[in-house]
């Protein structure tokens, strides 16, 4: 009897232990993939929330709130880059609020397919990025990397200026990475008021 209430013991143990480890493990930030559906396709990504959580948070917050849907590619440089996220369409619009830049050791503009965020200078983020045609070294340190294509770059290279965004589509769970954020984005949802 008592080797059973000990075995039994040890069970109940084991099982608070792995339900415990269970719990961190799900509140563990994972990346995030979407598809940017454009007028010329769509791009499917991989986003860092594990390494610039602030940066795809904000993001993937205005993805949900349909704030990218209907917004133009207002700049795009050939063999360069593509620029959208501003509601005017003219490079100076934003959501209202800024944050603070992102930088990951990691993460660097090295390739074709790069998410980063356009801004006006240091911690001056908002709501309008860019994907990069080709390696653009001479970035980092001054634009946070965000995510990369991983299909559509062809999509990427045929969009030209006016194309629209139709929407983003997140594939993935944002509850870690939104519980993790949930300060930044009580404050960051303040201003931008109701969702659409």
């Amino acid at each position: 009897m008592k080797k059973y209430l000990l075995t039994m013991m040890t069970a109940l143990v084991a099982g608070c232990f792995s339900v415990h480890a269970q719990e961190e493990k799900s509140d563990e930030v994972k990346d995030i993939r979407i598809v940017m559906s454009t007028d010329k396709g769509d791009i499917e990504a991989t986003l860092t929330a594990s390494k610039t959580p602030v940066t795809v948070a904000n993001f993937l917050n205005l993805a949900k709130r349909g704030y990218y849907d209907g917004i133009t590619f207002h700049r795009v440089i050939p063999n360069f880059m593509i620029q959208g996220g501003d509601p005017t369409g003219t490079g100076r619009g934003g959501p209202g609020y800024r944050f603070g830049d992102e930088f990951h050791p990691e993460l660097k503009h090295d390739s074709a397919g790069i998410f980063s965020m356009a801004n006006a200078g240091p911690g001056t983020n908002g709501s309008q990025f860019f994907i990069t045609h080709n390696a653009t070294p001479h970035l980092n340190g001054k634009h946070s990397v965000f995510g990369k294509v991983t299909k559509g770059q062809d999509v990427v290279n045929k969009i030209a200026r006016g194309d629209k965004i139709k929407s983003i589509k997140v594939l993935d769970s944002t509850d870690a990475l939104f519980k993790a954020q949930k300060a930044n984005l009580d404050q960051w949802n303040t201003v931008l008021g109701p969702k659409k």
